[in-house]
């Protein structure tokens, strides 16, 4: 039996998709002790906590979208091997490897000519025009390699600490400006609201 999809409030999806990286920053922020434990404490919090997420998406919307299941397990996944093998590294390098996944399906959908950003973000422009979502994909499929890019040069270069802080106060606020920068363009392009372009976001990395 298939579950019908609920609307929520924008601050209901933002929480879906960002409370797992605010439990992460907060538990990584506030939590004293050796270092090793604290990554080990955050990364364990961010696991359930991503866990909850999809829970939560499941029960108050009906659904979890194809972009929370990735973000999801690959969370899951890369934070096992954190905690296996007791190395920051895994759970540092899982954005890349998000944003560089996001990246490689949306550049595939162009080559292709397949609309596959509208299912991979699970939100719907209502009268955005072939153009449009063109344009808005190669933006998105761009963005997204900017992310991977950055995430490596913080993580390389910068402390963990100060990597935590940039998943919650840079790469976060900068995915939500970019959404509003798109919506000029959408509206040029056929969609009747730009409130899907500013609310429906992909989960952060």
């Amino acid at each position: 039996m298939t579950t019908a999809r609920r609307e929520v409030g924008p601050l209901t999806r933002l929480g879906i998709d960002y409370g797992p990286l605010i439990a992460f920053f907060i538990v990584n922020f506030l939590f004293g002790g050796q270092p090793l434990t604290k990554v080990l404490i955050g990364t364990t919090v961010f696991m359930f906590a991503s866990i909850a997420a999809m829970i939560f998406s499941k029960i108050r919307t009906g659904h979890i979208s194809p972009m929370l299941w990735l973000s999801g397990v690959l969370v899951v996944v890369f934070g096992g091997l954190t905690l296996w093998f007791r190395d920051q590294t895994f759970i540092q390098v899982k954005p890349t490897i998000i944003y560089a996944t996001f990246a490689t399906i949306l550049f595939y959908g162009l080559a292709t000519g397949r609309p596959l950003l509208q299912s991979l973000l699970d939100t719907a422009y209502p009268g955005l025009t072939a153009t449009g979502w063109r344009k808005l994909t190669l933006n998105w499929a761009l963005f997204f390699v900017v992310l991977a890019v950055l995430n490596e040069v913080v993580r390389m270069t910068r402390s963990y600490d100060f990597w935590v802080g940039f998943k919650l106060w840079g790469t976060a606020p900068m995915t939500f400006l970019f959404a509003i920068a798109n919506v000029p363009m959408l509206m040029r392009h056929g969609l009747t609201t730009a409130k899907p372009a500013v609310t429906e976001l992909p989960p952060e990395g």
